[in-house]
């Protein structure tokens, strides 16, 4: 379930399918109890939508954790061009040699970062993983050896800087390790595969009325994930202050 919500579209195809399956099978028992009388009619009706009622606050509180993990990746990012770009101003106060290394470097970490946030291939990841750890090691490595030499207020200020920009990159990779917890994805398909039984169990007709239910859920679930996946949905956060602060820096 954890690798399965990383895809949005294999979401909605495989609840899609589900919920319809489910809702077929709750018309086949209905079919084969058909005395209810009226009043067990009325019992079930109150239970469907005790049912749907529950559903739709699970669907809520699921679109509410996705949208507070959205807006959290949304914030680290500004915050990253931030940290890099204060960074970037405060290289000045290193010797002129160290400046021009430090800010060759950061230039090549902001394009770096851009890659982190657009791609989508998985492959390709954990190299730029890599090379970002790389180039985070040369950064701390230029401004520690002027830091351990020449002990001042101002070298204090630049190697807290470059903390605020080697911290600001592990706050936003915790930001897109949080996801939607694997149990609440299993007790929303719970509900929902209950849902559509009883749907279908007190449908008196079938055909295409039949699939409104499961198309509705499928869709709520699809618009969960797609805000819950931070690369594979069409819904992602865009780096567009890194890439601001990329353009400014001449790159």
């Amino acid at each position: 379930m954890e690798n399965l919500t990383h895809y949005p579209a294999l979401v909605f195809a495989l609840a899609f399918v589900s919920l319809t399956l489910a809702s077929a099978a709750g018309g086949w028992l209905r079919r084969r109890n058909s005395g209810i009388n009226q009043e067990q009619k009325d019992d079930l009706s109150l239970i469907l939508a005790a049912s749907l009622t529950l559903l739709a606050l699970i669907i809520g509180f699921s679109f509410s954790m996705a949208t507070n993990r959205y807006d959290q990746r949304k914030n680290f990012e500004e915050a990253e061009a931030n940290a890099i770009g204060t960074e970037y101003l405060r290289a000045d106060l290193l010797s002129s040699t160290d400046a021009v290394k430090v800010r060759k470097l950061l230039s090549d970490y902001t394009n770096q970062r851009i890659l982190f946030y657009t791609n989508t291939d998985d492959a390709q990841r954990m190299r730029i993983d890599e090379r970002a750890s790389q180039f985070e090691a040369d950064l701390w490595d230029a401004v520690r050896g002027q830091a351990a030499t020449q002990p001042t207020p101002i070298t204090a200020l630049v190697l807290a800087g470059m903390n605020d920009v080697i911290n600001s990159q592990g706050y936003t990779q915790a930001a897109y390790w949080n996801r939607i917890p694997t149990a609440a994805w299993y007790l929303l398909a719970a509900i929902a595969l209950c849902c559509n039984v009883l749907f279908g169990y007190r449908m008196q007709t079938t055909g295409k009325l039949a699939l409104v239910l499961p198309l509705v859920v499928s869709i709520s679930l699809l618009l969960i994930a797609d805000i819950d996946a931070p690369r594979h949905g069409l819904i992602h956060v865009s780096p567009q202050n890194l890439q601001s602060l990329a353009r400014s820096l001449g790159h």
